[in-house]
């Protein structure tokens, strides 16, 4: 579904590419670890995604929190080191960016699910 798609790949490769944002660490640094920033985000959009869409199947929505989860476990080892460190806001802007990509990639797969269905 979403982490098989060549849409999630490209996201994978873009977020190598920008690695360098989390090489500085500035003085704004947050209380929270990256780990706890990309969870709660994740966690909100996907939630968004379930209130977008209530009518879809359990079954459906247990894949998507399954591909959540793989999301999760991807950033978890692109960040190594990093995940729990406390990001600067430059940080958890580039990952709120992120995630909200992500979240439209969700969303495609949504849509083609349902205009199938």
């Amino acid at each position: 579904m979403v982490v098989e798609s060549d849409g999630y790949h490209a996201l994978i490769e873009y977020f190598t590419e920008h690695l360098s944002v989390f090489a500085a660490t500035g003085t704004d640094a947050s209380e929270e670890t990256v780990e706890n920033v990309v969870t709660d985000l994740i966690a909100t959009n996907l939630m968004a995604v379930f209130g977008q869409n209530p009518d879809l199947e359990p079954e459906f929505r247990f894949k998507l929190m399954q591909e959540a989860d793989a999301v999760l476990d991807d950033m978890a080892e692109m960040l190594g080191g990093l995940w729990q460190k406390n990001p600067g806001i430059e940080q958890i802007t580039f990952l709120e960016d992120y995630i909200s990509l992500v979240k439209n990639l969700f969303d495609s797969v949504i849509s083609q699910q349902t205009s199938h269905a």
